[in-house]
């Protein structure tokens, strides 16, 4: 295959097409001809915008703030673009044109990198990509579509894959027959301000844009409203956080580039999901039964735990419904006590949740009668014992519509002190696509944290694309990353970790590993090999299995990792 640049034949063909266009619209004009059918000519000009990223990213949109322009490597002109994918994006980089239905179209682009996509959606037939799994000279990718009866416009796209190095791409080329354009792309909104916030919002206003029907809001690289008008408010934010805010114009002939980001600061106290949990805090599961760990009673359980997860409640007969059992192996003389446990936690200012799941769990949420019977069984253990919560420890996977559901039916029944707390395994926040990560972000306005399991896993991708293993700052740190960086609030992150060696099959790392790892995240102090690109001081903090296990061992854990939560800035 020819990977040769040849820029200037290209350069002159882009041109000459543009001239020949020209002269045969001064010609028609002129004489006052109708084209009935496309010409040679018509049919081969370039229906993309910017094709060849002269412009920058005018008429692309690229994800989660992917892409640029570069100078070199180029395959002909003086720029090309440029995207680099990340552990939760895979650097797609889009435009939208305008064609004509029941017609047939060709579409290449010349790229370089690892596993680059090219592909068209929309086309009101069937959808196409095609892909290079590696390209280290420039490699033209080539495919064709028709389009449907009443199809006028469709999405081309490029895109690496997860974790990837960046790829790039030039001389992108839709050929067909041309649609209505309509409208021109709005430009780049301006005057960007954040004014007024609470502990959970941020309200922002910009200058209105010339041909905009509309604007899109984006907080931390991710799109989170629409709105008609030139302001918004952003909600279900984290008190004393800051966030990046980016604006955008749109109308029917597609997104403009986003504007300058501004930092808007949240307030403290309230605001999101989590009721009375400190900014801070230290989560730890409780056993209702005995497997060689020390027995305690809740009243037992070590003062530095802010929430404490009460493992497990029982699948029933019924779809979805969970119930709770009080195992005599704990030393309960009835269930009073317990309940009396808790009220004493929950004046001491802790939040008592029940954990739905373990290694165990048999409990199935996967349509609307299993979830509004999750919802209700929950709701009835929540009245009766007086949790504060739920905690989502599914091991063995969940359909995230219908979890999703189930949350929001619970939080409707329980308001807004409802916490919520989730402790999936690593390979279930490798990526947003994932039915773990979709339900957090679904049920992000009331979630309290997600306490990611770093323990009995395989290697691991971190948000740079490399390979950690378990055991060490750099797996911790990584892995994290994913999820501060895939949508999550630093408030809905914590570090789930063992408390002894005998509290996992593997993955156990000292209390100083996970403090440094704190720090890490936090202050960006104490980091190994790898180091985020930003702190995330508003981190929740960290969780462990067990308090019955940190008891066997003299509660080393909590001692040690619990003053270290609570310092964080």
């Amino acid at each position: 295959m020819d990977r040769a640049p040849h820029p200037r034949p290209i350069r002159l063909r882009r041109r000459f097409a543009r001239l020949t266009s020209a002269f045969a619209t001064i010609a028609l004009g002129a004489t006052g001809l109708v084209a009935l059918g496309g010409t040679a000519e018509g049919a081969a000009a370039n229906l993309a915008q910017n094709p060849g990223f002269e412009s920058g990213l005018s008429g692309w949109t690229c994800s989660a703030g992917s892409g640029t322009t570069v100078a070199s490597p180029v395959h002909s002109g003086s720029a090309a673009l440029k995207a680099t994918p990340a552990g939760s994006d895979n650097a797609r980089c889009a435009q939208t044109v305008a064609v004509k239905p029941n017609s047939s179209y060709t579409l290449s682009a010349w790229v370089q990198g690892s596993y680059v996509y090219l592909g068209a959606s929309g086309t009101g037939t069937t959808d196409v990509s095609t892909w290079t799994p590696s390209a280290t000279g420039w490699q033209q990718l080539s495919t064709s579509f028709s389009t449907g009866a009443s199809t006028t416009s469709v999405t081309v796209y490029t895109h690496g894959w997860y974790g990837q190095p960046a790829y790039h791409a030039d001389d992108i080329s839709l050929t067909g027959p041309g649609g209505d354009p309509g409208d021109p792309v709005p430009g780049a909104p301006g005057g960007l301000k954040a004014g007024a916030v609470t502990s959970s919002s941020v309200d922002l206003s910009w200058s209105p844009v010339t041909g905009a029907t509309g604007y899109n809001v984006y907080r931390d690289g991710s799109k989170v409203q629409s709105v008609g008008g030139t302001s918004a408010t952003v909600t279900g934010l984290a008190p004393s956080t800051s966030y990046q805010f980016q604006v955008t114009a749109t109308n029917a002939a597609g997104e403009s580039p986003r504007s300058a980001a501004v930092t808007g600061t949240t307030s403290a106290g309230g605001g999101g999901g989590g009721g009375t949990v400190p900014k801070h805090a230290v989560t730890g599961y409780w056993q209702n039964f005995n497997n060689g760990a020390a027995v305690q009673k809740l009243r037992d359980v070590q003062d530095q735990y802010d929430i404490i997860a009460v493992a497990f409640a029982d699948a029933t007969g019924t779809p979805g419904a969970v119930d709770f059992t009080l195992d005599p192996a704990v030393g309960y003389g009835s269930e009073q006590q317990f309940k009396d446990d808790i009220k004493a936690k929950q004046a001491a200012g802790k939040s008592v949740v029940i954990s739905i799941g373990g290694q165990n769990g048999t409990v199935s949420i996967n349509d609307s009668a299993s979830a509004n019977n999750f919802a209700n069984s929950v709701y009835a253990l929540m009245r009766e014992y007086g949790f504060d919560g739920v905690d989502i420890d599914l091991e063995n996977g969940l359909n995230a519509t219908y979890m999703t559901q189930a949350l929001r039916s619970l939080s409707a029944k329980a308001g807004s002190g409802l916490v919520i707390t989730m402790a999936p395994q690593t390979i279930d926040m490798q990526s947003t696509s994932n039915a773990y990560f979709q339900t957090a972000l679904n049920i992000k306005d009331i979630l309290t944290v997600v306490n990611m399991q770093y323990y009995n896993s395989g290697s691991m991708l971190g948000c740079d694309g490399k390979v950690y293993s378990q055991g060490s700052v750099d797996f911790l740190t990584a892995l994290a990353c994913i999820q501060l960086e895939g949508g999550l609030s630093p408030s809905q992150v914590g570090l789930g970790l063992p408390a002894s060696t005998r509290g996992a099959g593997s993955g156990y790392v000292s209390p100083t590993v996970v403090n440094n790892a704190l720090d890490c995240l936090a202050r960006g102090t104490n980091c190994g090999s790898f180091k985020p690109s930003r702190t995330y001081p508003g981190l929740r903090g960290a969780m462990t299995w067990s308090t019955n296990w940190d008891a066997t061992a003299g509660n080393a854990w909590s001692n040690a990792v619990g003053p270290k939560v609570h310092g964080l800035p």
